[in-house]
């Protein structure tokens, strides 16, 4: 195995001699050696698969050495918010490597912030004296998502629980069976976190998950109530939850209608919620697809003919125009 590829450092994961770690394991190495097949110049954000091997039944895979995680980078930057302009650029990638996942029928099942990867994470430093710290600013927003360990073909077993709790679509919660909205979902709930710095729904109950839902989004349509066989989070056709429990005052304090976290006014911000708003659509049938998401007015600077962009691209000096080419 040419592990050494011409001295370049590479990164190792290596997977737990465990039964169930390993079938994972060899799952991922399946995928990942589809996608960089189907991807072979390198257009969409996947990490690539540089090889493989077992050593003793440890799954070992190389890839491409990366930077950060966005999640690493935000709790280093004492989760100070991402610039508007950098969200823009990373969720249109986001946008496109998932796509290009579900165009080859798969579903990455758990996309969140510790699965997106800076190439290269390093940043310029600012001292903000109102705030009195210091402020790290990305030098490149690029991307690459990575974890393929649960990437679920279409044709393939669907299993009940998917994604980590806080990424977790609304369908999945009340067991109604998933497909690929559920990433989209997942998506929105990450371009949040990038705006806020935070987690939106930072809970560890389902029913409480629900409800912070309801406060941030407005009530679950009660068609996917009636639905559910998870019959006790429902009463009469509506989430069963009381607001004056300590639980219903925790979820009002730490939530607001989603349109209330808005920083500005200003179009791209505006843009940017309308978007989210979109991919956290209740009924995964109504839910904003990615091919849809690409062509929303958010991304309509990566959509103009490629010469402008070029020209433009040289007085890119000051943060403002910085919606770079992809």
């Amino acid at each position: 195995s040419h592990l050494s590829h011409d001295g370049a450092r590479v990164a190792l994961k290596i997977i737990k001699n465990i039964d169930r770690y390993r079938e994972a394991a060899m799952s991922e190495v399946e995928v990942l050696e589809q996608l960089k097949s189907l991807d072979s110049d390198k257009r969409y954000a996947c990490v690539q698969i540089l090889d493989w091997f077992d050593y003793h039944g440890h799954i070992c895979i190389a890839f491409e050495l990366l930077g950060l995680s966005t999640y690493d980078f935000l709790k280093e930057n004492n989760f100070q918010p991402f610039p508007v302009e950098h969200i823009r650029h990373m969720a249109y990638q986001i946008i496109q490597a998932v796509r290009f996942l579900h165009k080859n029928k798969l579903t990455h099942t758990d996309l969140k912030p510790e699965n997106i990867l800076f190439i290269d994470s390093n940043y310029d430093m600012e001292y903000n004296p109102e705030m009195k710290r210091d402020e790290r600013t990305l030098k490149h927003p690029d991307i690459k998502i990575v974890d393929f360990g649960n990437a679920t073909y279409e044709h393939e077993h669907h299993t009940s629980v998917v994604s980590t709790r806080h990424y977790r679509a609304p369908e999945v919660i009340l067991d109604l069976g998933w497909d690929h909205s559920c990433d989209v979902w997942s998506v929105g709930c990450i371009l949040i976190e990038y705006y806020l710095g935070s987690t939106l729904f930072q809970t560890h109950d389902s029913k409480e998950h629900l409800a912070m839902m309801e406060r941030v989004l407005g009530p679950i349509p009660p068609n996917l109530l009636q639905k559910t066989k998870r019959k006790r989070y429902v009463h009469r056709c509506k989430l069963d939850w009381d607001v004056h429990s300590s639980s219903g005052r925790y979820v009002r304090k730490h939530c607001k209608p989603l349109k209330h976290y808005m920083m500005s006014k200003s179009e791209d911000h505006q843009q940017l919620f309308d978007l989210i708003e979109k991919m956290m659509e209740y009924d995964p049938a109504k839910r904003l697809s990615l091919e849809q998401a690409l062509r929303h007015p958010f991304f309509s600077c990566f959509r103009k003919s490629s010469n402008s962009s070029k020209s433009s691209s040289s007085s890119r000096s000051s943060s403002r125009s910085s919606s770079k080419k992809d």
